[in-house]
């Protein structure tokens, strides 16, 4: 281990935390609004790196990388096409919550259907973040320390081992931080490590082609630009890890169910002062977005030209900063892949928590005609998230055992949870009388057939596609029985806002913006332009 490195990875991440700790030592956390929504204070600065923080862990660094390297940039579809549907959550999604008052997203479940949807949605969620999202933000965050700092060589224990040490590690600094910090020392944690992201992901850019390049950075350019560009290629083909027609189907289904119901992500937006500063941090998060491909792609490309055939290719991010690198600067963006996988992980818990204190256990209380009190929620959110973290720190060495392209492997399992939910809330959002049994029947037919065609039947369609194929079996079978059994009476949305409900009033040309940089980004990076051969 470099002395070096390591000792600028510790003064980082303590000024970062020490910076938090400043900026929230006045805010005392007495209530469950102040510990989930930050007292729904939040400026548009702080909403927008929030949501772009949350959504980035140690994954997008590991994953991007590997898939890169392992195949090409089709992988940059999942955050660049991400941005249509920011935009469209931006303008139709979040007024209806805010509209509503609503504090998670299954608020809306029991408003359009009644109150067992949203406990049997918030308790999908719950499984989903316990298996899926908190052990995957662990894992990459191991991984990508361990690959920085070799730990396992320098403890001369087995690279599993040094894994678990690690997630537990970053396990237990995360609720630490959740539990006593709340929503609001996670988004100024954010806002400080959005400003240490772009600084180190352009530094490792330099230095990065200038090894390339044998010392000449506009050599490492000449270089990357003139041999190997067939990895620069994001238009991808049905044997691409992600084929260039999926965006238009499963994918935007993912996206939309990502932005506009998870629950981790939605909880940043629904915490802003009013409709303005959320659709303004929404419009910033687009733009993070936007720069996925110099954050988290060109380290893959560069690993290209650097490496013939590494065998763990989950360390290509590693192996790339510590083979480029001057010393600070590996312990710099070793601090920034620690702060991304705790500000991650600890949002995570933090909406966990909030789906169990507010959907399932306050609920439970009061219909046993038992009285809660603000202290006692507290109390038990606290005990809540230690559990949820403890099992997360559990199954997260599992994934050592993963055996297809870890990005990929993350995605499928995602979907596992996300279509179901997203398709019985699209339909209860364009509709209003489709009963809550349909949602009911919907949610076990797309979750049952997803896990037929992925884990017993051999379909010979990519995942994506299958997923848009459920999404409209599932909306014509609740459709139908809207039709033959429908509600005596339509539904009403909710109207109680505890804020500003007033629009941004330049949004519309910002959004066309961000779009047509999407597209030039798939543009820039296909066979008409860099990836031409030669």
């Amino acid at each position: 281990m470099n002395v070096t490195a390591f000792a600028t990875f510790i003064i980082v991440t303590f000024l970062v935390a020490l910076i938090s700790w400043f900026k929230t030592r006045r805010h005392k956390i007495t209530t469950s609004a102040g510990l989930f929504l930050a007292n729904r204070k939040l400026s548009f600065t702080a909403v927008g790196t929030a949501l772009f923080f949350t959504n980035i862990s140690a994954a997008e660094f590991v994953g991007n990388s590997e898939s890169v390297y392992l195949n090409n940039m089709t992988v940059m579809a999942w955050g660049v096409s991400s941005v249509f549907a920011m935009l469209i959550v931006s303008e139709f999604v979040i007024p209806v919550y805010l509209k509503g008052a609503m504090s998670t997203t299954p608020d809306f479940l029991e408003n359009r259907y009644d109150p067992q949807t949203k406990k049997l949605v918030s308790l999908v969620f719950l499984i989903g973040y316990m298996v899926n999202l908190l052990p995957i933000v662990l894992y990459t965050g191991a991984i990508a320390l361990n690959g920085l700092f070799h730990f396992s060589d320098i403890w001369d224990i087995s690279y599993g081992s040094s894994i678990w040490i690690l997630v537990w590690c970053i396990g237990l600094i995360g609720s630490l931080y959740s539990i006593l910090g709340g929503l609001k020392a996670i988004v100024i944690s954010d806002l400080v490590l959005g400003i240490c992201m772009f600084t180190g992901a352009l530094l490792l850019a330099y230095f990065g082609l200038r090894h390339v390049g044998n010392g000449d950075f506009q050599q490492g350019i000449h270089t990357i630009l003139s041999s190997k560009t067939a990895h620069f290629n994001s238009i991808g083909t049905a044997s691409d890890a992600v084929p260039f027609s999926t965006i238009f189907t499963g994918m935007i289904l993912m996206n939309l169910f990502y932005w506009g119901t998870e629950q981790v992500i939605v909880q940043q937006a629904l915490a802003s002062s009013n409709l303005e500063a959320s659709q303004k941090g929404i419009a910033l998060a687009c733009a993070g977005k936007l720069l996925g491909p110099l954050l988290f792609i060109l380290p893959g490309i560069i690993a290209v030209h650097m490496y013939s055939n590494m065998e763990n290719t989950t360390e290509v991010f590693s192996k790339v900063v510590s083979d480029v690198s001057p010393p600070v600067l590996s312990g710099f963006i070793a601090a920034v892949i620690f702060g991304a996988a705790i500000t991650s992980y600890s949002p995570g818990l933090n909406s966990a928590s909030t789906l169990f204190i507010l959907n399932l256990y306050k609920p439970f209380k009061e219909k046993k005609g038992i009285p809660v009190t603000e202290k006692n929620l507290l109390k038990t959110s606290k005990r809540f998230e230690m559990f949820a973290s403890l099992l997360a720190m559990f199954i997260a060495p599992l994934f050592l055992f993963s055996s297809d392209s870890f990005y990929t492997f993350m995605q499928k399992i995602n979907a596992a949870f996300s279509i179901p939910i997203f398709t019985i809330m699209f339909v209860g959002f364009v509709t209003k009388k489709v009963p809550p049994i349909a949602a009911k029947i919907g949610l076990a037919f797309c979750l049952t057939g997803y896990i037929l065609t992925q884990m017993v039947f051999d379909t010979g369609i990519h995942f994506l596609h299958v997923l848009a194929i459920l999404f409209v079996l599932t909306s014509a079978i609740m459709l139908i029985i809207g039709k033959l059994y429908p509600m005596e009476k339509a539904y009403i949305a909710q109207d109680k806002p505890v804020v500003d409900l007033k629009p941004w009033k330049n949004r519309h040309w910002v959004n066309g913006l961000l779009l047509l940089i999407m597209i030039l980004l798939f543009l820039l990076f296909s066979p008409l332009y860099l990836a031409a051969a030669g």
